[in-house]
């Protein structure tokens, strides 16, 4: 009587989320890939702006009911942003979708947004502070649950308004105010107060920061889902273009020193230099779409049609597959990234 083999042990990953507005359904794509495979347990998570959004719903459905609840509830979400959508004035005209598809540049509706938002601040233009996303994530999220139940670690950023530093929100303190300071863009919403401090978007301060994944201990693998674009192809040349390059920039240092660092101490590692490599060394992957998220313009990432966010969606899948088949080895045994390459 032959016995059957016990299952090999799930390889953990850690998971940091990039933000990049609608381009967070990219994001959506890879979870949901990722999250099919039974191979694989996530034991920490950390998401800046929109991968703030994609981890609070990650999170709870995790502890709320594993895998396939956090599925069920990340496309409940993503579906719910696409319908705020769907309702807007804001959104592509048949052109845009013929011409440049995931661009609004032809829409009267993104044309005179872009022409206020260039003038009037959000406390002029919405003086009651309403944001329909957040009573989208509060009927996805239970966050008192979330909070309570065991689960992956999961942590969000903001950046503090008034003295700059990065504030990071551990998963006993996630709330929907938490996520939104996380993702407030302080062109389109008025600062986000969490316990009397002040918040915009995490953004500016990490994108999504590392170090929280690496002081929660666990395993050394952590699985990058980058939204800006490192490399573009082009000079921009026209003020829109140039705006969304600076903030591209912006948006990816921190996450890019960071990188440097890690290079550095496996460095260190590798030469016999640094004691204890066996808690310091990390295994950094990335899933990414570079060059098709590069080519989009700036109103791409305030274009949450739901056929747009469909698309970035199937191409998350696609690259998560891709990476499952071409670096799963890897995992738990070396990067399948060159962190030099690629950040440095």
């Amino acid at each position: 009587m032959h016995e059957t083999p016990a299952p090999a042990p799930r390889k953990k990953v850690k998971l940091a989320l990039q933000g990049g507005g609608a381009h967070g359904a990219f994001s959506w794509g890879v979870l949901d890939r990722l999250l099919q495979d039974d191979r694989l347990e996530v034991e920490g998570i950390v998401g800046t702006s929109a991968g703030a959004m994609n981890t609070a719903v990650l999170a709870d459905g995790l502890a709320a009911g594993g895998p396939a609840l956090a599925r069920q509830m990340l496309r409940c979400f993503w579906e719910g942003v696409g319908a705020l959508a769907a309702a807007s004035p804001v959104g592509p005209t048949p052109l845009d979708r013929v011409l440049r598809p995931g661009s609004m540049g032809f829409s009267p509706g993104w044309m005179a947004t872009d022409l206020l938002l260039k003038v009037f601040s959000p406390y002029e233009l919405n003086p009651l502070n309403r944001n329909p996303l957040r009573e989208v994530l509060e009927k996805v999220v239970d966050f008192p649950r979330l909070r309570a139940a065991p689960g992956p670690a999961a942590f969000v950023c903001a950046t503090n308004v008034l003295n700059g530093r990065l504030r990071v929100f551990e998963r006993r303190e996630l709330s929907a105010a938490a996520v939104m300071a996380s993702s407030c863009l302080p062109q389109l919403f008025q600062a986000v107060e969490v316990e009397g401090q002040h918040y915009w978007d995490g953004g500016y301060s990490g994108n999504p920061p590392i170090f929280p994944l690496i002081y929660m201990g666990g395993g050394p693998d952590i699985v990058i889902v980058q939204l800006n674009p490192i490399n573009i192809p082009e000079v921009p040349r026209d003020m829109r273009a140039i705006m969304d390059r600076v903030n591209t920039l912006a948006f990816n240092s921190s996450l890019m020193r960071e990188m440097r660092m890690i290079r550095f101490v496996t460095e260190l590692i590798d030469r016999g230099d640094l004691d204890g490599s066996r808690h310091l060394r990390l295994f950094i992957h990335t899933i990414d779409a570079e060059a098709e998220l590069a080519a989009l313009d700036a109103s791409s990432k305030l274009n949450a049609d739901p056929d747009f966010l469909r698309q970035l969606f199937e191409l998350g899948t696609a690259r998560a597959e891709r990476f499952l088949a071409e670096h799963w080895e890897a995992i738990g045994t070396r990067s399948s990234t060159d962190v030099e390459a690629k950040f440095c």
